[in-house]
């Protein structure tokens, strides 16, 4: 499973776009890296770009960036609109899948102390990589913006966190952060009128409304005795919202930025975006998704929905995403493509699921082709997941069975793990054959001096360690599997015991087979201890998976008999 940032940083020239193209080609150099998008703006004289990929070829690729726009943007030439302070502004790293935000902002600490030290750029650490609570508002990192950096930096309370305490007329300085996700949104209503869609925004925002004197609209600000304005907040932490009208689809819009959607998620702002409508007399008829969303929110969305409506969320992840289309009305205004939409879809590589990825058809023909690979590990990693696959349909068709409405979440449970293992045992068969690849590249390897010999060794002998580990992890997973297919031949609908029995003796094959490679795969592994632990632990799974066989397929008859 890859860990993935996303990176957005913004840079000070939005005019002339071949100054851009200089510096987006730096980040496309970098491989593990895609750029997703280029957004720039003339009144402001600023693009945002947008790139994802795994966090050490983010950092390389955002320091190539970084460097290379403090060569082609002159600051002491630039005006624009918005508030600014140098080349590259700001860049903030965003956890998007398999990392914390904890790890990205100790990312963004390595990214600062690379541009401080080798660029002798000024570096203010701000939002979650903030080492001063002061810094942690941009606002304050980026007071006095570029034309006040001179006397910014004498003051020793503005001291960079990274780099020389002194001005780069050229360059000037740079925030860079960790933060989390920032989802463009917008609730499509029923109505033409801004006001009233401002009415809307104003009771979801966090920030809320003012209290007023007399008259709701029209009437005086209330202030405290200190002379501050009251404001009465609104419903949603962590989000931003306007109403507006949109002239291109006849309708007026609630405009949302959620700022942090761990703490506001995509569908709790609809859900309370439509009560606070109807409210005011409007009703939502759909949503629009400006820009890009990670999949875990549309995952999130439509197993919510789901839930709301009492049926399993063990489906697949396609199944999911749909609903989540559907009940958010993303569809509403222009087709939704979760395909272009979805950032862990953007990144995907084809040949990351070459085999799974192909018809059943295709996969049979491959197998019985001339070339070695699908082989025995990856056929074994394939029955497994249509073993676990078996359990997984007959505790969806328990949480639908009429009369069983009050157990449909028991059920979904082990759906939900079903899906889970099935998802694991799918990415074990394509990486079986990645295994068996590596080990053909090692022995491909020059073997002419000492060294080279004791490389090509040392790369034989990681490649077959790995080789022995895939098909171990399929066993283990595989074993799991029982405890699901088990379950449902004791609790699961009755009418489809036997599927649930088709599914242990898959189950069992894939141990067996799987256990095969592990053996052959070892016969040339000069690591014995690890060896041996790695037979004593797959001989345990070989007898625990021959047991479970035996006692699901003795429920099983005892049932239909």
């Amino acid at each position: 499973m890859k860990q993935l940032i996303e990176c957005v940083p913004n840079f000070s020239e939005g005019r002339d776009m071949s100054v851009i193209k200089i510096i987006t080609d730096e980040i496309e150099k970098v491989e593990g890296v895609r750029l997703l998008d280029v957004d720039p703006g003339a009144a402001t004289n600023r693009t945002v770009v947008t790139l994802v990929g795994t966090p050490d070829a983010v950092i390389e690729a955002a320091f190539k960036a970084i460097k290379k726009a403090s060569e082609v943007i002159d600051m002491s030439k630039h005006h624009g609109e918005h508030p600014r302070f140098g080349a590259t502004d700001v860049c903030p790293l965003v956890p998007i899948s398999n990392i914390t935000m904890e790890e990205t902002a100790r990312f963004a600490h390595k990214l600062a102390e690379r541009v401080g030290k080798e660029l002798e750029i000024p570096v203010y650490c701000y939002e979650n990589a903030a080492l001063l609570s002061e810094r942690r508002n941009l606002a304050n990192c980026r007071s006095g913006e570029y034309e006040g950096l001179p006397k910014k930096l004498e003051d020793p309370h503005w001291k960079p966190d990274f780099g020389p305490a002194t001005f780069n007329p050229r360059a000037g300085a740079i925030a860079i952060g960790a933060r989390d996700f920032l989802v463009a949104y917008n609730i499509n209503l029923n109505t033409t009128s801004t006001r009233r869609a401002n009415a809307v925004a104003f009771d979801i925002r966090e920030k809320g409304r003012p209290v007023r004197e007399g008259n709701p609209i029209t009437g005086k600000i209330k202030k405290d005795e200190q002379g501050n304005e009251v404001w009465t907040p609104g419903a949603l932490k962590a989000c931003k919202a306007i109403g507006w009208f949109i002239e291109e689809y006849g309708i007026a819009q609630v405009s949302i930025n959620l700022t942090n959607i761990s703490i506001t998620s995509v569908h709790e702002a609809f859900e309370v975006s439509c009560q606070k409508a109807q409210e005011r007399g409007m009703r939502v008829t759909g949503s629009e998704l400006v820009g890009l969303i990670p999949k875990k929110a549309m995952i999130d969305a439509g197993k919510y929905f789901l839930c709301k409506q009492q049926r399993s969320v063990g489906v697949s992840e396609d199944e999911i995403i749909k609903i989540a289309v559907k009940s958010l009305g993303l569809d509403d205004l222009k087709p939704f493509n979760p395909r272009e939409k979805i950032i862990e879809y953007l990144l995907e590589d084809p040949a990351d699921k070459k085999l799974v990825g192909m018809t059943t058809e295709g996969f049979a023909n491959e197998t019985a082709s001339e070339s070695p690979a699908p082989g025995g590990g990856s056929v074994s990693a394939y029955i497994a997941a249509l073993g676990v696959s078996l359990g997984t349909m007959v505790a969806n068709l328990s949480a639908h069975k009429a009369g069983w409405d009050d157990r449909w979440e028991e059920f979904s449970d082990w759906a939900e793990k079903g899906q889970k293992l099935k998802e694991e045992l799918l990415f074990l068969v394509d990486e079986d054959t990645r295994a068996f690849n590596r080990i053909m590249e090692a022995f491909g390897l020059p073997k002419g001096n000492d060294q080279e010999k004791m490389l090509r060794t040392n790369a034989i002998q990681e490649a077959t360690r790995y080789a022995i580990e895939v098909p171990f992890r399929t066993m283990q997973k595989a074993c799991e599997s029982f405890e699901i297919i088990r379950a449902m031949v004791e609790t699961g609908n009755p009418n489809s015991v036997t599927d649930a029995g088709v599914g242990a003796l898959c189950v069992r094959s894939a141990i067996i087979g799987a256990y095969l490679n592990v053996k052959v795969n070892g016969a040339g592994f000069h690591d014995k201890t690890f060896l041996e632990g790695i037979m004593t632990h797959a001989d345990q799974l070989l007898a625990k998976a021959k047991i479970a066989e035996e006692e699901i397929l003795a429920a099983v008859n005892e049932k239909i008999t």
